[in-house]
């Protein structure tokens, strides 16, 4: 989403500008996976139980609160924030309620991926390559900016309730050509087993894998859980990991830590830890756990622009502003979605 911040650099002079902080192909391509990802229709599985794992424990655990963002946008920001500035591969999570009237118009993005998960209403996108669509309750977009997008994300119904990360991408894949996956409500597997409901946005739960292309390994699984359930989720040892609540409250770890709704929660990384437990309290509860494999490199961030050293910083910025290097497009760039708030 878009970085109030942006918007102040982004109307100084060049030289001010750039003081604070090989022409390629102008092509965006629409669902770019390995041939061996496919877009197939909802999985149902109802699982036998399996041994329980060696489970993780919570590491920090933050309460979101409501700020605004964009224009006239209202977001929850759970990684992002001051305490808990980013957790490697992770930039940022919000959960976002936007209304008619307002919204994310044109703004750059280089160097990540945004992942927009609709869990209620709906939201269009439109960038500079000409790319425009929409995505309802339960849609995904996938979005790798690499090298430079210029887009404008606004809602498309009363008001828009989701969900976007910002992954990180690797030095070496920065500068990708732009690519988007996305997908409909029912081709994101969904898989069922004692009580707990799995959407499989990227990697796998219950047997079940997310047909989700990651560049950056990422787990992205969307649970809900039935009163008195229990969870016991496997995540790969060499991957960070944290939840997010959506509501009810659930009970973490083997000690059974209370995490309430709009929680963020970092959880321990140990060689003997295997997955985490998660039990759903009195009521039914609904989270997402996110996980991935860090980078382990700097992270010089400035607005929309995620780059590894200063001075990539400063020539993304020269690219956006005299077009170039993925930006050649941006200078004439104005989105039909944005018009009302630009």
């Amino acid at each position: 989403m878009l970085k109030a911040l942006f918007f102040l650099a982004a109307r100084q002079p060049r030289a001010a500008f750039l003081a604070s902080a090989s022409s390629v192909a102008e092509t965006c391509a629409v669902g770019a996976k390995p041939a061996t990802a496919s877009c197939s229709t909802t999985t149902r599985s109802i699982m036998t139980s399996a041994a329980p794992v060696v489970s993780r424990a919570v590491n920090q655990q933050l309460l979101s609160q409501e700020q605004g963002e964009g224009m006239g946008a209202r977001v929850r920001r759970s990684i992002g924030r001051p305490e808990l500035r980013n957790f490697d591969p992770f930039l940022m999570l919000d959960e976002f309620r936007v209304k008619k009237g307002a919204g994310f118009p044109d703004h750059p993005h280089r160097g990540f991926e945004t992942v927009t998960y609709m869990l209620d209403g709906a939201f269009e996108h439109e960038d500079f390559c000409g790319h425009r669509g929409r995505i309802n309750a339960g849609d995904l977009q996938w979005m790798t900016a690499g090298r430079g997008v210029v887009h404008a994300e606004m809602p498309a119904s009363e008001e828009g309730h989701g969900l976007q990360l910002w992954v990180n991408l690797g030095a070496k894949d920065k500068l990708v050509e732009p690519q988007y996956q996305e997908l409909k409500a029912d081709e994101i597997p969904h898989a069922e087993k004692d009580g707990v409901e799995a959407i499989i946005i990227a990697g796998k739960a219950f047997g079940v894998e997310s047909p989700v292309f990651t560049r950056t390994p990422t787990y992205y699984l969307h649970f809900k859980m039935q009163p008195d359930s229990r969870l016991d989720q496997e995540i790969p040892a060499e991957m960070n990991a944290f939840l997010y609540t959506l509501s009810g409250t659930i009970l973490v770890g083997e000690s059974g830590e209370k995490c309430e709704a709009h929680s963020t929660v970092t959880l321990t990384r140990d060689d003997e830890q295997t997955g985490v437990t998660i039990k759903a309290d009195k009521g039914a509860a609904e989270f997402v756990l996110i996980a991935g494999v860090p980078h382990g490199e700097p992270i010089v961030q400035y607005g929309p622009f995620v780059m590894n050293t200063p001075e990539q910083i400063q020539q993304a910025f020269l690219d956006y502003q005299t077009g170039r290097n993925g930006f050649e497009k941006a200078r004439r760039f104005q989105s039909e979605i944005g018009k009302p708030l630009m």
